[in-house]
């Protein structure tokens, strides 16, 4: 009889929790996103810190300028992965769908100018150096033009503009920050000593990005950004030694993109609950 009991209170109790459950709208969570596009750099000068305890020499080139290669001038003459390209890889993950974790990548090449006088100062050969030098092929050839190569693990933050009716057009603000590894492409020849041209991690970058993002048809979208980055660049392998230097970068960059909607969300709204009678 018990049981019966218990039965009979249970199973009331199980159908309207079923019902009040019921009452919940089922939605979208969260965003996949990938986008691909390219980019153009203007680098700050720079300190080039060379040292090769072989041959004695601790110096540096101070205040050099360097250049990009855009490449993508003649997009369609040569692989889509030559010219200077990006890419981004992210989710928004929060209820309100405006913070977002993205991996950045920018492939950006970084050549030093030819023609240009800098002072070198320190040792060489042994022997205390201070003194201007005209860079040409015969005093350093210096590449980072596989890649000077900026990994950021962003945090993004998304403000929204305006939505059509329909919501097929969107235009939203985006601004981005992170810190991350450099994977350059180290290629040189300095005063004649050329180095065997290889792919390594090289220390550490971090970046701010601001972006503005244009949505079509809800998941294709358009994204135009500008980024300062800061990379300091260490124990790149050069012949018989070691280089650093360290520089700001100032990108103007364009992506195209497509979204994926993903995930399950329970809605804002609450099942409605009947007072008992009487109160």
């Amino acid at each position: 009889m018990k049981v019966l009991k218990s039965l009979l209170v249970l199973v009331p109790l199980t159908f309207s929790t079923i019902h009040s459950f019921a009452q919940y709208k089922f939605v979208k969570n969260g965003d996949f996103y990938f986008s691909w596009g390219y980019n153009t750099e203007w680098y700050s000068k720079s300190d080039l810190y060379i040292n090769q305890p072989e041959l004695k020499n601790d110096y540096a080139f101070k205040d050099i300028n360097a250049k990009d290669h855009i490449g993508w001038d003649k997009l369609f003459q040569r692989a889509l992965s030559i010219p200077q390209y990006n890419y981004r890889l992210g989710y928004f993950f929060n209820e309100a769908q405006d913070l977002a974790f993205e991996i950045n990548f920018d492939h950006t090449k970084y050549i030093v100018s030819n023609n240009q006088t800098v002072n070198v100062a320190g040792k060489m050969n042994g022997a205390a150096v201070n003194s201007s030098v005209l860079i040409t092929d015969s005093v350093l050839v210096y590449f980072l033009n596989n890649g000077a190569n900026f990994l950021l693990f962003n945090l993004v933050k998304k403000k929204n503009i305006y939505s059509s009716p329909s919501s097929n057009f969107k235009l939203c603000a985006l601004l981005k920050g992170g810190v991350g590894p450099v994977i350059p492409h180290v290629e040189n020849v300095i005063y004649g000593k050329r180095n065997v041209p290889h792919f390594q991690v090289g220390g550490w970058n971090t970046g701010l990005e601001g972006a503005i993002k244009m949505t079509l048809f809800k998941y294709a979208f358009v994204e135009f950004c500008n980024k300062l980055d800061y990379a300091r660049y260490a124990n790149l392998r050069i012949y018989n030694g070691l280089a650093r230097q360290s520089f700001f970068t100032y990108e103007i960059i364009l992506n195209l993109g497509i979204t994926f909607p993903c995930g399950q969300k329970k809605s804002n709204n609450s099942p409605q609950i009947s007072s008992p009678k009487g109160e």
